[in-house]
């Protein structure tokens, strides 16, 4: 699909799309205990994975306004069949650890989902008693997963990425024996690590947390029975992002506070002088846009928002520098590199750095541009072409991974968007 963006100016009110995060987790959470109701839930292409493979550990799973679950009570089954994740890591790296639990599985996913890095995870998983390895021994998917993992103490470097941690927290309460992770080095991302304890916690499951290390006690039993997912913050940057840039008016609505870290987005918006307001009892975030200045944004907490700041950038005047993300060149695609090639072409003054990007602001220019087969590329494009004009985005498709409804609601809000 092509996406097809003029220059817009953007009004009205937008409700977030519940949290993609959130419902991988509880809808995973949920099939280990007897079962439940998740309500809210996202279902996109992502989650539809997770949905899939916890199904095929034995979980009967209906999908309406809600999704209704009946669970394994905290027996995984082993699959019947190998386990395709789609486009979805956060299923790949949840599901292998899920496997450990069970005779065992082999996981893979489309080609994108075959070039991100997993060798943390498994090696981990073997420390901890599993046979975990990569089929062509290069650490990426297909991965073959042979359990049972026991628990003992096992190493986890946590600079790639947080859903290595998080794939173990949900599986350790299930193996026999004490688990004790030590976190070597920084942990990237560590929000969504605290968004899985936190559901943890709700289940009924017993973690003991430390900065660099966690201790979940074997034998335990999941009991998520009802959960609501929240707003998604990392889908609400995209359009409090296309008012600020166009210096539109927007409010979305239906984010409430949580765990979030991309919920960041308010802070970096106000620094770059756009004027922001939070109803946190209402779930209300309203934003005017005007002149933006250049900022530095550490991104070791939000990967995610990358994207996003990469054009408030290229849009505001002097220098933003994006630090402490290089753990986003292992997501959908290598998101700096990516960023940094396609603003180019619309006239961005951006250059790559291993960890992060420098961009100078200036004006954009519309171009033909490549989505990269990214839902967070392809939202973020398009909001550069609100400003820049005449901006064609082609795979327009890869944001049903995350935000189905984007580009209705943005036309809703009278973005002149046209895909075919």
């Amino acid at each position: 699909m092509i996406a097809s963006v003029e220059r817009s100016s953007l009004f009205g009110e937008v409700y977030a799309p519940p949290s993609k995060s959130y419902t991988h987790r509880a809808i995973l959470i949920t099939s280990l205990g007897p079962g439940g109701t998740v309500k809210r839930p996202l279902l996109s292409a992502d989650t539809r994975a997770t949905v899939a493979a916890s199904e095929a550990f034995g979980a009967k799973i209906s999908l309406n306004d809600e999704v209704l679950i009946t669970g394994v009570s905290d027996r995984p089954q082993t699959p019947e069949d190998v386990i395709n994740v789609l486009n979805s890591g956060t299923t790949l790296r949840f599901c292998s650890a899920v496997a450990a639990l069970t005779d065992g599985a082999v996981l893979t996913g489309d080609a994108s989902i075959r070039t991100r890095p997993n060798g943390p995870l498994l090696s981990t998983l073997s420390e901890l008693g599993a046979q975990a390895f990569s089929i062509r021994n290069n650490g990426k998917a297909p991965l073959v997963i042979k359990g049972k993992m026991r628990g003992g103490t096992a190493h986890l470097n946590g600079g790639v990425s947080s859903q290595f941690l998080s794939a173990l927290l949900i599986a350790a309460p299930l193996a026999e024996e004490d688990t004790r992770i030590i976190i070597e080095g920084d942990l990237k991302s560590r929000p969504y690590a605290e968004i899985t304890l936190d559901m943890l916690a709700d289940a009924n499951v017993r973690v003991q947390a430390q900065p660099q290390e966690f201790f979940v006690p074997g034998g335990q039993s999941f009991g998520l029975k009802s959960y609501t997912i929240p707003g998604d913050f990392s889908s609400a940057s995209y359009p409090l992002a296309a008012a600020a840039v166009s210096g539109s008016e927007v409010t979305v609505k239906g984010v409430l506070p949580s765990r979030q870290g991309d919920s960041a987005i308010i802070d970096i918006l106000g620094r770059m002088g756009a004027k922001v307001s939070w109803d946190k009892e209402r779930g209300d975030l309203h934003i005017k846009g005007g002149d933006l200045v250049g900022v530095e944004v550490d991104a070791s907490r939000t990967p995610d928002l990358v994207p996003t700041i990469a054009v408030l950038g290229a849009v505001a005047s002097g220098k933003t520098t994006v630090v402490n993300a290089e753990h986003v060149r292992h997501k959908e695609t290598d998101r700096l590199h990516a960023m940094a090639v396609e603003l180019s072409k619309m006239g961005a003054d951006i250059r790559e750095r291993p960890d992060g990007l420098e961009i100078t602001g200036g004006k954009l220019h519309g171009a033909k541009v490549h989505g990269w087969h990214d839902h967070r590329i392809v939202m973020a494009l398009t909001v550069a072409g609100l400003v820049a004009g005449e901006t064609q985005i082609d795979t327009a498709e890869a944001v049903d991974v995350s935000y189905p409804g984007f580009f209705g609601q943005m036309t809703g809000l009278g973005a002149r968007v046209m895909v075919r």
